[in-house]
């Protein structure tokens, strides 16, 4: 399979890597959990209801899809689906398997808030798979929880964990757009043309998180229309507060969309208005030299006849009447209030 859009490639500071595996456990059931590698991993099976196996896998390692179609007996296009890179959010279920994608905000470093990363689950309620290309902060975070023995229990709790913190952390962006908004408001001194640049930024990374936070919000829908037995109602719940967190977030986008373009129309305005100025100081600086550029231009006329020719007291009679003329002109300019 080909990606639209390559990736970068796995972060330096994720460990090595055990084939596709980056860190895989066994929930006790009880908040803590005991790591596996990926060769128990790979023939691993279920010796009791309560147990339930977590892998986080690298989706670029080769062979990848082989096993997902063998040891989990997935269909090629669902296995497809759990590799690809260009994937919107959705949720689906294959039997007891639930299989969903979600997009979540990148926080590695130089990375902008709108490039989110996909990560992809697989769940029957025994077993949980997620898959992603780049590093992402949810699952570490969840799985240092296990670590100290204050994580999920369950398949269900830990799925809804994944769903819940991947959308939390979508607020961090949100806030800091909202942040540079206002102070982008009461900045005066700033170049007008570097704000209206990031701006227009702000306007296409709102664009950009709506175009996958609104089809994750679908893809939690779908999940409480038709959840799958291993969910709980507690867990259900959390998936429907996480919709409505979402939900929050998008109208949160929506406003800082709003507040962006206002503050773009008053950058506008007020680039027009001193650009209004600039051509209004130079009309009237115009307008005062144009009659005294006719007069000068005038009397420099090489023909006979000119008038004080033979005088030495013509040029200076003539720069006092440019001079009245000049001051004539101030008063006009201000009686008509264009001064």
């Amino acid at each position: 399979m080909k990606d639209a859009t390559p990736e970068t490639p796995s972060s330096p500071d994720d460990p090595p890597a055990d084939g596709p595996l980056l860190f895989g456990c066994i929930l006790d059931g009880q908040g803590g959990c005991s790591t596996v590698d990926w060769a128990t991993a790979m023939d691993w099976q279920p010796s009791g209801d309560a147990q339930t196996l977590w892998l986080h896998l690298d989706r670029v390692h080769d062979g990848l899809d082989t096993w997902l179609e063998n040891k989990l007996n997935l269909n090629e296009a669902t296995a497809e689906l759990l590799l690809s890179n260009e994937t919107r959010p959705r949720a689906f279920k294959e039997g007891e398997a639930l299989i969903t994608v979600l997009r979540g905000i990148n926080f590695n470093p130089g990375a902008e808030p709108e490039d989110m990363i996909a990560m992809q689950i697989w769940c029957d309620g025994n077993r949980l798979i997620t898959l992603r290309r780049r590093r992402l902060q949810t699952p570490r975070d969840i799985f240092a929880r296990l670590t100290d023995d204050a994580g999920p229990h369950t398949a269900g709790d830990l799925f809804t964990d994944l769903v819940e913190q991947m959308v939390v952390k979508m607020n961090r962006a949100i806030v800091e757009m909202n942040e540079r908004i206002d102070e982008m408001e009461d900045d005066a001194d700033s170049d007008i043309d570097d704000l209206l640049t990031e701006i227009a930024d702000i306007r296409r990374n709102c664009l950009a998180l709506k175009r996958y936070m609104s089809p994750q919000r679908d893809a939690f829908l779908v999940i409480q229309r038709d959840p799958p037995a291993w969910l709980s109602e507690k867990n259900l719940t959390g998936i429907r507060e996480t919709g409505e967190r979402l939900q929050r977030y998008l109208d949160d986008l929506d406003v800082s969309k709003e507040s962006a373009l206002v503050l773009q129309d008053d950058l506008n305005n007020r680039a027009a208005a001193k650009m209004n100025q600039t051509m209004y100081m130079l009309s009237i600086v115009a307008a005062i030299f144009l009659p005294l550029g006719f007069i000068t231009g005038l009397l420099g006329i090489n023909v006979g006849g000119m008038p004080g020719v033979d005088s030495g007291y013509a040029f200076w009679i003539t720069v006092g009447m440019l001079a009245l003329m000049i001051g004539l002109q101030f008063w006009i300019f201000r009686k008509l209030k264009w001064l």
